[in-house]
């Protein structure tokens, strides 16, 4: 990794969502969760790495009483057998019983890691499991599950910035790009 490389990475690709368009989508989906659990006081959790950007930016327009943790679950692909293996690097809290719980990340794909996320939570005695994610990757298939709250449909090509990266980079950028086709 290096620099030369994470600009070759940046000059093959386009902005597909503004810096402005995502500060303005943040405080809709704030609202959004405002309006649908300010009387709950919701335990928040980040999915670490990729959520932290989204969690950073929207954390401070949740004006409403909530506690908040982060998770880490990994998701190791095996591409001779078309599978996943999921591992908890940082597993939820015993604090979700009983709780209505807001699970962050930075974008859900083919929705498999959230639905591992929403399973365990659930499993453990939440009260009500809602997510929220930066952007949503439009596919032409079914879903285990849908966001509760999205920023932004994308589409299926390979997106960064704001927690998302490119090949380790770019997770710093406040908007949000995507590789152009043979990139």
């Amino acid at each position: 990794m290096n620099r030369e490389e994470a600009f070759h990475i940046f000059s093959h690709s386009e902005e597909i969502v503004s810096a402005g368009e995502v500060t303005a989508s943040i405080a809709r989906m704030a609202q959004e969760m405002r309006a649908q659990m300010s009387d709950d006081f919701p335990l928040v959790l980040s999915v670490m790495g990729g959520a932290a950007v989204f969690t950073g930016m929207l954390l401070p327009h949740l004006d409403f009483p909530l506690e908040f943790d982060y998770i880490h679950l990994t998701r190791y692909r095996n591409t001779t057998q078309g599978s996943a293996e999921m591992q908890w690097r940082v597993a939820p809290a015993e604090s979700v019983k009983d709780r209505v719980v807001l699970v962050l990340d930075d974008i859900l794909d083919e929705g498999e890691t959230m639905a591992a996320i929403r399973d365990r939570i659930l499993a453990m005695g939440a009260k009500r499991f809602l997510s929220a994610v930066l952007c949503e990757k439009v596919l032409q298939k079914s879903k285990p599950l849908y966001p509760d709250f999205c920023g932004f449909k994308v589409p299926d090509r390979y997106v960064f910035g704001c927690g998302m990266d490119a090949r380790g980079y770019w997770r710093n950028l406040p908007a949000i790009r995507a590789l152009t086709p043979g990139a």
